[in-house]
């Protein structure tokens, strides 16, 4: 592959070299996220920041742990997980936020992905669509342990990834809205728990790539809920599936999984 970065052994997007993260790695979306989740690592430090791309690493039960932003949405998730395999990382924990889509779905709730809906490209340039998005399973039961330890309410089950935040919220605006609705309606009667952007091209970039990644959503609010008249409370606080993923992390670093 063409070398962008000018040195070797740099990664262009992130701009990190072998060394400098873990093999156990937590990536949110939002840049800002970065800092506030260093603070639960011992010592923490800032390795680089370019683009979307913040990352930081520190210490987790005497284990380097890295946390790295990856921007909205699955192309520029997959940039992060590719170039921080290239450096070692194996582990991996998205952590996010998400709305919620069956009804028993409240804001201020943690979604626990067990496999995403792949309405998004980035995966498909990865496998055929009849590849399925899964979780991995050492990571999923690690974040589910840990939601019970600390005693949040969560849900375990199927999210959709979609690309376009407001073709979910403004679907009847869009020239394809007849597919969007359609295809909305369905994921509902299938139980779907939950939508968001980058899980599903994780989840595949992780298979491709022989790498463990599972995921774990902050419920942000619920539109279904919302429709039906239901209380629908809006929550923004992401430090509940953040303090989930610490844990889940640390099971997994003391059980050498």
């Amino acid at each position: 592959m063409q070398n962008y970065s000018g040195e070797v052994g740099l990664q262009y997007h992130l701009q990190i070299r072998k060394g400098e993260i873990g093999r156990y790695v937590i990536l949110p979306g939002d840049p800002k996220r970065c800092q506030k989740i260093a603070r639960y690592l011992d010592n923490p430090r800032m390795i680089a920041d370019n683009r979307e791309f913040v990352t930081y690493t520190g210490y987790l039960e005497g284990e380097m742990v890295t946390i790295t932003s990856t921007g909205i949405g699955g192309a520029s998730a997959a940039i992060a997980m590719e170039e921080l395999a290239q450096c070692g990382a194996d582990t991996f924990i998205r952590v996010g936020t998400c709305g919620g889509m069956d009804k028993n779905v409240k804001g201020g709730d943690v979604v626990i992905a067990t496999g995403s809906i792949r309405m998004e490209g980035t995966s498909r340039e990865y496998a055929p669509i009849e590849f399925p998005a899964v979780a991995n399973l050492d990571v999923t039961n690690a974040l589910v342990n840990a939601a019970k330890q600390l005693g949040h309410m969560y849900h375990v089950g199927v999210v959709q990834s979609k690309d376009s935040f407001y073709g979910q919220h403004d679907p009847e605006t869009k020239p394809v809205s007849y597919e969007l609705i359609n295809k909305w309606e369905a994921w509902l009667r299938m139980g779907c728990k939950a939508s968001e952007m980058e899980s599903a091209a994780l989840f595949i970039v992780a298979n491709y790539l022989g790498v463990r990644c599972g995921a774990d959503f902050l419920v942000m609010g619920n539109q279904e809920r919302e429709k039906a008249g239901l209380d629908n409370p809006i929550v923004h606080d992401t430090d509940v599936p953040v303090r989930v993923a610490i844990e889940a992390m640390r099971e997994m670093i003391l059980a050498r999984i």
